[in-house]
C-alpha cells in the first residue's frame, strides 16, 4: 500500500466507536472518577453552599468534616454519584459519540472523515442534552446529602430518603431542581472537555513510523501516562468555565423551596450579598478534584474499550 493509500485510508475511517462500547466504557470511566474525585467534590460543594464565614477554605472543610465524621464523612452523598455517575458518563460518552454521528451526517459530502475540533466541541455539548436528564436529578440528591450535618443535624438518612421527601415537597419538579442551570454548566463545559482532549490526545500521540516498504506502520497507542495527561488537563479545562454555573446550580438544589425563583435569580442574589468572587467559590477544591478525577476516567475509558476490543 502507497502512502496516498495510507492516508485515504486514515481520512475515510469515521472517529465513532460501537455505540454499546461508548456506553459501557463511559460507565467504567464514570465509576474511576467517582472513586477519585468525591472528597474533592464534596469540598467544593460545602464550600459553595455554606453561609459566609463557615469556613477560612478548603482545608479548613475537610479538617472540619473529618472531626465531626471521621474520613468517612469525606464520603457523605458518595451513593448518588456511584449510582448518577456511572449511568450518566455512560449516556454522556455514548451522546458524544452519537454527536459525532450527528456531525457525519449533517455533511455528507466531506472530503475527509476527520472531524475538526469545532465539529468535536458540538458533539461534545450534544453529550450534554440526554446525560442532563439523569445528571440533574442525581445531582440535586448528591448536593443535598453533601451539605447536610455543616449545622450538626441531618436531614435525611439516605438517598432513597432524599427521593422520597422531595417527591412529597413538589414531585418530580423538585427533584429536577437545576435541570435548567445543570445543562447551563455541561452544555459548554462537555464542549471544552471533549475537543481539550482530542487535541492533547493528538499531539500527544507518537507519528507513525514509515516501514521500510515505504508504508505507515499502525499507529502506536498512547500510553498510559499521556491518557491521564490529556484526561486531567481535559478536567481542568472544562471546570475552569463550568465553576460559575456550577455554584449557582449547587444553590439552587440545595436552598429551601421558595428561596429563589431561577437561575438569574440565584446568581443576582448571591452576587448581591457576597459580590461576583461568590460565584467562583470552591475553585480550588473543584480545580485539585478535576485532575486527577478526570485523568482516571479516561484512563477507565480507554482500558475498558481496549479490553472490549479484543472481546469482540
Amino acid at each position: 500500500m502507497s502512502d496516498d493509500a495510507s492516508e485515504i485510508e486514515a481520512s475515510s475511517a469515521k472517529q465513532t466507536v460501537d455505540p454499546i462500547k461508548s456506553f459501557l466504557s463511559g460507565g467504567f470511566g464514570g465509576i474511576s472518577c467517582v472513586l477519585v474525585g468525591h472528597p474533592f467534590d464534596l469540598t467544593k460543594t460545602r464550600l459553595q453552599t455554606a453561609a459566609p464565614g463557615t469556613y477560612s477554605g478548603a482545608v479548613d472543610v475537610v479538617r472540619k468534616t473529618i472531626a465531626q465524621d471521621g474520613i468517612r464523612g469525606m464520603y457523605r452523598g458518595i451513593t448518588p454519584p456511584i449510582l448518577g455517575v456511572t449511568p450518566i458518563f455512560a449516556i454522556s460518552f455514548w451522546g458524544y459519540d452519537l454527536g459525532k454521528r450527528i456531525v457525519y451526517s449533517f455533511t455528507p459530502n466531506r472530503t475527509s472523515q476527520h472531524l475538526s475540533i469545532g465539529e468535536l466541541a458540538m458533539a461534545g455539548g450534544f453529550s450534554a442534552v440526554p446525560a442532563t436528564l439523569v445528571a440533574a436529578p442525581a445531582e440535586r440528591v448528591k448536593v443535598l446529602l453533601q451539605v447536610q450535618g455543616q449545622g450538626g443535624q441531618s436531614a435525611y438518612s439516605g438517598p432513597i430518603d432524599v427521593v422520597r421527601k422531595l417527591y412529597a415537597e413538589g414531585g418530580l419538579r423538585s427533584l429536577f431542581r437545576g435541570t435548567g442551570a445543570t445543562l447551563l454548566r455541561d452544555g459548554p463545559g462537555s464542549a471544552v472537555y471533549f475537543a481539550t482532549y482530542e487535541l492533547l490526545k493528538k499531539a500527544l500521540s507518537a507519528a507513525p513510523e514509515t516501514l521500510p516498504n515505504g508504508e505507515k506502520a499502525p499507529a502506536p497507542p498512547l500510553s498510559l501516562p499521556a491518557v491521564m495527561l490529556a484526561g486531567g488537563s481535559a478536567g481542568v479545562a472544562m471546570w475552569s468555565l463550568a465553576i460559575p454555573p456550577d455554584t449557582i446550580k449547587s444553590r439552587l438544589q440545595s436552598a429551601p423551596h421558595g428561596t429563589y425563583t431561577g437561575f438569574m435569580d440565584c446568581a443576582r442574589k448571591l452576587i448581591a450579598a457576597d459580590g461576583v468572587t461568590a460565584l467562583w467559590k470552591g475553585f480550588g477544591p473543584a480545580m485539585a478534584r478535576a485532575f486527577p478525577a478526570n485523568a482516571a476516567t479516561f484512563v477507565g475509558v480507554e482500558l475498558s474499550l481496549k479490553a472490549m476490543d479484543k472481546l469482540w
